[in-house]
């Protein structure tokens, strides 16, 4: 009797196992499998020689999150339906799977943005957890002693995308071209008097970040059917971006010579020169 017991509740368990393995076989979020985007391959840019390079101008942008066409960096605030926000993918890639680096952005006063230091995994963690001391108090409310307590920077905190691109004219195909070189994520963080600053995480260096960017998809506003990813967004320059520094003698920022309604104009003033140059190239 008790080999029979013992051999219904095996059975029982047998039946069971196999359920959930048929449950996790043939359940399916959707009606069909995704096969694009996990195989998705970084186009390679063409091969360029400087001398076939008539004429370039570096520009550095400031994507801001929270205009409505860069909506698409920011959330899912949290990953849902296999998608999660830009900074998710890039911290996953270089705090779990290895396969991107972060570069030192340097300080306020002596900013680097040349991808001379890579930072260690250990110092990317350094950035994004912070320890501070809270009071403890007891059932009364009198203070009993202190703890320490760590903060894990979120992807909401992140404000800003500063890009670094260079501009240039082909002759070999004569058209004007952009490549985007590094892209820096800036948060926004309490400063010791209690008001928001703002700090410059790390540089990525974009070449490397397009194979992450290739597998990492977003959300389509028009079409759930035509899956994108990030490599699209930047290959399609499908974001708002305002610019904040043109390679120039001085080698200052917008903000350090403008202010106000005269910055944004100055930087509407490069963008159109930027516009210009192609059209006035083939001006008869």
């Amino acid at each position: 009797m008790k080999k029979l017991i013992l051999s219904l509740f095996v059975l029982v368990g047998l039946s069971m196992s196999s359920t959930d393995v048929l449950a996790q076989q043939t359940v399916l979020d959707g009606v069909y499998v995704n096969e694009n985007t996990p195989s998705r391959k970084v186009i390679p840019y063409t091969n360029l020689r400087q001398a076939d390079v008539m004429w370039s101008k570096r520009i550095w942008r400031r994507v801001d999150l929270r205009k409505k066409q860069n909506q698409v960096f920011y959330y899912p605030e949290e990953p849902a339906q296999g998608r999660k926000n830009l900074f998710d993918y890039i911290r996953q890639a270089i705090l779990d799977d290895g396969t991107l680096t972060a570069y030192d952005p340097g300080t306020v006063v002596d900013p680097d943005d040349e991808f001379t230091r890579a930072l260690t995994t250990d110092d990317v963690m350094a950035k994004m957890v912070s320890e501070s001391e809270v009071d403890i108090f007891d059932e009364f409310g009198d203070p009993i002693g202190t703890e320490t307590v760590r903060d894990t920077l979120l992807a909401t905190a992140i404000k800003f995308y500063e890009i670094k691109e260079e501009w240039f004219f082909e002759k070999q195909k004569s058209q004007l071209e952009v490549r985007i070189i590094g892209i820096k994520p800036v948060v926004e963080k309490i400063g010791a008097d209690g008001d928001p600053v703002l700090e410059d995480l790390f540089w990525i260096y974009f070449p490397e970040a397009r194979f992450v960017f290739a597998n990492s998809e977003v959300f389509n506003r028009v079409n759930d059917a035509e899956r994108r990813t990030y490599e699209d967004i930047f290959w399609k320059r499908q974001f708002e971006s305002t610019i904040i520094k043109e390679s120039n003698v001085y080698d200052r920022m917008i903000s350090q010579y403008k202010t106000g309604l005269d910055a944004l104009l100055e930087a509407e003033k490069i963008e159109e020169k930027i516009f210009n140059f192609e059209h006035d190239f083939w001006h008869y």
